[in-house]
């Protein structure tokens, strides 16, 4: 079965550590509802950007998470 799981980075593309302890998801779905949960809380905590990945495929990103930038 798939895991689907974000990479949190700065703009730069260098990865950081997440405000909000991340997860594995059993579907994409899933793992979005989660981020529309906790963006907020994840870009106060540093987080500038994410990238959704299926196992070691990613799927899209860099998506921002700032919401002048969406």
């Amino acid at each position: 079965m798939a895991a689907w799981t974000w990479r949190f980075e700065k703009t730069d593309g260098t990865e950081v550590q997440p405000a909000v302890p991340p997860e594995e998801f059993p579907t994409q779905g899933d793992a979005e509802s989660w981020i529309g949960e906790h963006w907020k809380a994840l870009q106060e905590g540093g987080t500038d950007q994410v990238r959704l990945y299926e196992d070691a495929t990613e799927i899209y990103g860099p998506m921002s998470l700032h919401a002048d930038e969406a």
